[in-house]
């Protein structure tokens, strides 16, 4: 297939959705994903493995694999009893390819083979981080528990220093597009595409950079949240971008926006999420 090179920047299950439209117009496709994860099986795991989180990494692999590879269907089930109970199989077997490996990339890439995924995923950072928020109830750490705040100021990481990979720079600053988002405004976007380096990187490259919005706010974390206002979290996180695609009739309003907008239907047939189909035909459309 080829076609232009894209980077999705964000977490979860928004930025599987990206993946899965951009596979839709392309195959050289670069997922960044933030590793900031505390809660569920991801947190155990950090806890007992001294590793990031896994579960977003997870999450963008099986988003890039065959939706009928009966792996890619294993590594999304999740056990129900005994010691693994809410452990995702493809968070274990991650875990241990990194172990196997001794490097966190290698894992990731390995796993990438093994379910035949198009495209890479890389971590924000390379190594654990801790997301902390300046909030109107004073601070917050963790990622779990800053999803829970509202009325957020601002996010950072704890090391501040944390680094992307070096490939994850390289793929950023060679793009022809970058997808920013959907998905919780500071707990996945801006708690991966805020890194230092990486933020860095995306002011510094020649790509377009488009800002996917949430459909709706997300409650508690972005109540009373306009487009206008997401697109202010990012300016005031260092996160610049050229483009902005949303989908007001879903339920977000707009407010001020002071850049290019493409207000579109971009939901599936129940209006609840992102449509990978709709989505992808926007994104081409920005590409002209």
């Amino acid at each position: 297939m080829s076609g232009p090179r894209v980077v999705a920047i964000g977490g979860g299950h928004g930025t599987a959705v990206t993946l899965r439209a951009a596979t839709r117009y392309t195959d050289r496709i670069t997922a960044i994903v933030s590793v900031a994860d505390d809660g569920g099986s991801s947190g155990r795991l950090r806890e007992l493995l001294d590793v990031v989180a896994l579960g977003d990494v997870r999450k963008c692999l099986v988003a890039l694999a065959d939706e009928d590879s009966p792996l890619a269907i294993a590594f999304a089930r999740r056990f129900e009893e005994g010691e693994l109970a809410g452990h995702a199989l493809g968070n274990l077997i991650l875990a241990g390819l990194v172990g196997a490996t001794g490097d966190l990339v290698r894992g990731i890439d390995e796993a990438a083979r093994l379910l035949g995924a198009v495209g890479r995923v890389l971590p924000a950072t390379t190594e654990p981080v801790v997301l902390k928020a300046d909030s109107s109830n004073g601070e917050v750490e963790g990622q779990v528990a800053v999803s829970r705040a509202g009325r957020i100021r601002s996010v950072s990481l704890v090391p501040q220093d944390a680094s992307p990979p070096p490939s994850a720079i390289e793929a950023v600053l060679e793009a022809d597009q970058v997808v920013i988002g959907p998905g919780s405004l500071y707990t996945s976007v801006i708690a991966a595409a805020a890194v230092p380096e990486l933020a860095r990187a995306i002011a510094a490259t020649g790509a377009q950079r488009v800002f996917v919005c949430n459909l709706r706010p997300q409650i508690p974390e972005t109540q009373g949240y306009d487009v206008g206002r997401h697109l202010s979290a990012l300016e005031a996180h260092g996160i610049r971008v050229d483009q902005v695609l949303c989908d007001t009739s879903a339920g977000m309003a707009l407010g001020t926006v002071g850049l290019p907008v493409t207000d579109t239907v971009l939901t599936d047939p129940a209006g609840r999420v992102h449509d990978p189909g709709r989505l992808a035909e926007a994104l081409v459309g920005l590409l002209g």
